[in-house]
């Protein structure tokens, strides 16, 4: 069992949702994001229904680099080491390419891919010093394709985030001294803050707590990739990938 488990982006959503579900199995959990104040009620919380757990908050905007390896280190010392990583906080915000929306492209930009690429940094150096670990990776089913509108970016840096994983797994291939694992999830429609009020997905909506039990699930198993939920996201990212863009953008 990977005991000790820090999430990135746990004050709402599918960081919170993991979270809660990875208490209740025993986990001891670190937990990080920018908005404190939800993380300290959601520790109260886990350590209330589950006494025998440690939980740690640490305030963190994971665009301050510098801040991402030093709450890395924070976490690691007050949990005796980290088993599992769950690199999650994610932005949502786009407009369409060419429409003046550069600045809120870029920060989806840097929050979901460049600051990704630091969470990675610190928890494999970490996992490559201990010989083990198990690194995951939440991507998003919009990185089967390039994706219209607002969705541009977003979708590209969840195709980045998924190529930077399998990179970082193909470094692993060999290494049979070590046991360290790369996951990369690639979560359907989930309810959560990021998506509220988005009518076209309700259809193919699951709530949150549904969700994130399917990607712990998927998590303990350590498999290399999965759509969650399988049904029907396994098949329609078969659909994604191979149907002609027009038929891929009437789908979102």
């Amino acid at each position: 069992m990977r005991k000790n488990v820090l999430i990135t982006g746990a004050s709402s959503g599918l960081g919170a949702g993991m979270a809660r579900v990875l208490a209740e199995k025993g986990h001891h959990l670190a937990l990080t994001a920018r908005r404190v104040d939800r993380l300290e009620t959601l520790r109260d919380e886990l350590l209330a229904a589950h006494p025998g757990i440690a939980v740690s908050v640490h305030g963190l905007d994971v665009t301050d680099h510098d801040r991402v390896f030093a709450v890395f280190t924070e976490a690691i010392t007050e949990l005796g080491g980290l088993d599992r990583v769950i690199v999650n906080a994610g932005l949502g915000k786009g407009g369409r390419i060419g429409t003046g929306k550069f600045e809120a492209n870029l920060q989806t930009a840097q929050t979901n891919f460049v600051a990704a690429l630091a969470q990675c940094e610190a928890a494999m150096k970490h996992f490559y010093e201990r010989k083990a670990g198990h690194l995951v990776m939440i991507s998003s089913m919009s990185a089967m394709r390039g994706m219209p509108s607002s969705m541009a970016t977003y979708a590209a840096t969840k195709a980045g985030v998924a190529h930077l994983a399998e990179g970082i797994r193909a470094d692993l291939l060999g290494r049979k001294d070590h046991d360290i694992k790369v996951t990369t999830l690639f979560p359907g429609y989930i309810a959560s803050e990021m998506n509220e009020g988005i009518e076209q997905e309700a259809r193919l909506m699951v709530d949150t707590e549904t969700g994130s039990r399917a990607l712990v699930k998927a998590i303990e198993r350590e498999v290399v990739d999965a759509a969650i939920p399988t049904w029907p996201w396994a098949p329609l990212g078969q659909v994604m990938k191979h149907a002609p863009l027009g038929v891929v953008r009437r789908m979102v």
